[in-house]
């Protein structure tokens, strides 16, 4: 409505016009945010697993094996 006066293009409240088109992942979107407790640690350097620890980051848990930190498995 160019002049205010109701005489604009005719336009509607319908789908897809306004605000909330983005709809993103959100907050826990990411590849491994907030992946679980369940699944495995995985060593980068040599390819040990370890079974994932609940409350336990996999980067906080060095390999069994050779020593390197631990990263999320699938």
């Amino acid at each position: 409505m160019p002049r205010g006066d109701g005489t604009g293009p005719p336009g509607g409240g319908g789908p897809g016009t306004g605000r909330g088109l983005g709809r993103g992942r959100g907050r826990k979107g990411g590849a491994q945010a907030g992946a679980g407790p369940g699944g495995n640690c995985v060593c980068p350097s040599c390819g040990a697993v370890a079974p994932h620890q609940a409350g336990v980051p996999c980067y906080d848990i060095s390999c069994p094996k050779c020593g390197a930190k631990m990263t999320r498995g699938a």
